[in-house]
């Protein structure tokens, strides 16, 4: 199964632009095959991180990947508004080198060669009087074949994680808070350690805020200071039509509140699409089975077949053949990317009773005489066809 994007980078769904192109270029040096000469798995991550770094930077296609996933943009991330040949921009892949070892980004103040910023050492990356993100929420959804052919909005009742209404999502019962006393405000501790190759310096989460570079004073006797309970919300779901098993549809910060005010995760709706009982699915088109009697696929009929938009009048043509598909033009699935729909196709096959009356048996008794009706017939008139033919050209 194709990974997510997002998993692809290593980087969450809310990532800014510069922590995507940071990841990509991590990744894409990482992965060259320059260097990693003759090695496959190298090979295939390096296209893989492409293909996600093609989508992830491109905001309309982020936007179609985060509503729909894979679907949402075809078959490859280089369909349209990239570099000619689709992929991604492989200056951004050696321009990493010049991020690393330029003495003109030197932000850090330290080491003139920017180790610092190579090694995690540069700005600050705390997130201060920010609160703590909240996690994403996963959930699936259930649809008939009749709503994914058309589309659907659903209201689905949700318990997550929902900000604390006495704190107001502080977790203070004042409102107070103060700088922590650890990291001074800045989410982070450093570490700096001296080797023969100069000066690196280690950067971590702050331990005792968590990173948030704040802490409360009074705790909110409600949600014990963490600023969210679980709760139940309602949340409204516009599916579209075409949607397939296994595609999502992300909504942007639906997921858990965030502790102490942080910024709502996402609720990733995941689509399962129920069996029918009458139609089978062959991408945006549907199958049915109908089964004729012999003597209506002889003579022809018109019989009522079932659709997803009800019944519809159908004409069995003089004889039809077992295993013919007839089609229904317009009465299928909806596109996922498109205004028009796909086919039925009502798939023909001769009904053979189990049960028959003394005088059933004698009327079939008496049609398998006739010479019309028999199979060896029309294989002894063709053969004697093919035999003529074949005396007239070699006479």
């Amino acid at each position: 199964m194709k990974r997510e994007y997002y998993e692809v980078l290593g980087v969450s769904r809310t990532a800014t632009k510069d922590e995507i192109k940071k990841a990509y270029r991590k990744l894409a040096l990482q992965f060259h095959p320059d260097k990693n000469p003759d090695n496959k798995d190298a090979e295939d991550h390096f296209k893989e991180v492409n293909e996600a770094y093609e989508v992830l930077s491109n905001d309309d296609k982020r936007r179609r990947y985060d509503q729909f996933g894979h679907a949402g943009v075809g078959s490859s991330a280089a369909s349209g508004g990239g570099q000619p040949g689709g992929g991604a921009d492989l200056n951004d892949i050696f321009s990493a080198f010049n991020d690393m070892f330029s003495g003109g980004r030197n932000r850090g103040g330290g080491s003139p060669f920017g180790f610092e910023d190579a090694f995690g050492g540069g700005g600050r990356r705390g997130r201060a009087s920010g609160g703590i993100p909240g996690t994403d929420l996963k959930i699936r959804l259930k649809l008939t074949l009749e709503e994914i052919a058309k589309g659907v909005e659903k209201t689905l009742k949700i318990k997550k994680q929902v900000a604390c209404k006495e704190c107001n999502g502080s977790g203070s019962k004042s409102g107070a808070t103060e700088n922590c006393q650890t990291c001074h405000g800045s989410g982070e501790v450093r570490q700096v350690s001296k080797t023969m190759f100069g000066q690196f310096v280690n950067v971590a989460t702050c331990p005792t805020c968590g990173g948030e570079g704040r802490m409360i004073k009074d705790r909110c006797p409600a949600c014990y200071g963490e600023g969210i309970k679980l709760g139940e919300v309602t949340v409204k779901v516009a599916v579209p039509s075409g949607v397939e098993d296994g595609n999502y549809l992300t909504l942007r910060g639906q997921g858990n509140s965030g502790p102490r005010g942080g910024a709502a995760g996402d609720l990733i709706v995941v689509i399962e699409e129920i069996p029918h009982e009458l139609f089978s699915r062959n991408g945006d088109d549907v199958i049915y089975t109908l089964a004729v009697s012999f003597p209506d696929l002889v003579l022809g009929t018109k019989v009522d077949v079932p659709t997803l938009d009800g019944a519809v009048k159908l004409t069995i043509p003089p004889s039809t053949q077992p295993e013919t598909m007839l089609r229904i033009a317009g009465h299928g699935i909806g596109h996922l990317r498109g205004s028009s729909r796909g086919d039925q196709y009502v798939k023909v096959n001769v009904f053979v009773p189990k049960d028959l009356s003394h005088q059933d048996k004698e009327l079939l008794k008496e049609m398998k005489k006739s010479a019309g009706i028999s199979p060896s017939a029309h294989n002894d008139k063709n053969a004697k066809g093919f035999f003529e033919k074949a005396r007239d050209i070699f006479s």
